[in-house]
């Protein structure tokens, strides 16, 4: 009876020892967005783990993102802006207009104030992410390797955007934009959310196209079932080295809890969804 008592304290002390491992991984959050109060938010993400993060929202609040340094901040540019407006926040998206100047944005890149494009609007502008319009800007990440995030899946209410159109969100739409542009890095954000079949179809085609789970894996939004079911098939799809942790300024401790219990999740593999998936992804050394 000691022998075994001894036994089972041993085995719970070795599943604490690795769900402490596997939580204590560094976190490279690529799907954020700003706070009123950027200093708390900071404290929160530094302490669940945070190094990294691909932060977008109002140009004016994300340049007050540019002094911290215990977390290396990648600044995004949001658009196209309906009214000239972030959706929710409803602040000015970056200069009052509804699309930024290409020439302004090309002037952000050289001077190292724009890391990557996104969150792309086209769903709440109410247009296809494969857009003539928005062609000069991937030309432009292109051209500057820069990646960029797509929206899709669905949208909260009150977000101000009175062109939104749900059908805009399907990751499909993707198809005529990867065929112009074959090597343009994109990560689809949200892993589709509904769509989460047709995004497995686009990253089976497109090596160069990551995802996200931001939304997906936050349990005030979607049940935990549907995330496992999600992330499962993502797996069985063989896109484990494709999968990003991104929170979308969900509760962190939340999201990071909702990964760690995915029972069928390894270690190893949880290192490639916290981090080295987004280090490669982001990567400036990669040019294809």
């Amino acid at each position: 009876m000691k022998t075994r008592l001894i036994l089972f304290v041993l085995i719970g002390w070795m599943t604490l020892l690795d769900r402490f491992e596997a939580s204590a991984q560094k976190i490279f959050d690529v799907h954020l967005h700003g706070t009123e109060n950027p200093s708390a938010q900071v404290l929160a993400l530094q302490k669940a783990g945070v190094y990294k993060a691909a932060i977008s929202t109002s140009w004016s609040l994300q340049n007050s993102y540019r002094d911290f340094s215990n977390i290396n901040f990648l600044h995004g540019l949001m658009f196209p802006c309906a009214n000239g407006k972030v959706p929710y926040s409803l602040q000015t998206c970056f200069t009052g207009e509804e699309w930024p100047s290409v020439s302004w944005v090309e002037q952000q890149i050289k001077k190292k104030r724009i890391d990557y494009f996104g969150e792309i609007l086209n769903q709440y502008y109410g247009i296809s992410p494969s857009d003539s319009l928005l062609f000069p800007y991937y030309t432009l990440a292109l051209k500057y390797n820069l990646p960029v995030g797509i929206h899709t899946g669905g949208a909260g209410p009150d977000h101000g955007s009175p062109n939104f159109r749900m059908e805009m969100g399907n990751p499909l739409l993707l198809k005529p934009l990867l065929s112009r542009f074959p090597k343009l890095k994109v990560w689809i954000m949200h892993s589709g959310d509904q769509y989460y079949q047709e995004t497995i179809s686009i990253m089976q085609e497109n090596e160069l196209v990551y995802t996200d789970i931001s939304v997906i894996s936050n349990p005030d939004i979607v049940p935990a079932e549907r995330f496992s079911t999600i992330m499962k098939a993502f797996l069985d799809a063989g896109l484990e080295d494709r999968i990003m942790f991104g929170t979308d300024n969900g509760d962190i401790l939340k999201v990071l809890n909702a990964v760690e219990s995915l029972d069928f999740l390894s270690n190893a593999q949880k290192r490639k969804l916290y981090y080295q998936n987004a280090e490669r992804f982001f990567s400036k050394s990669e040019k294809h």
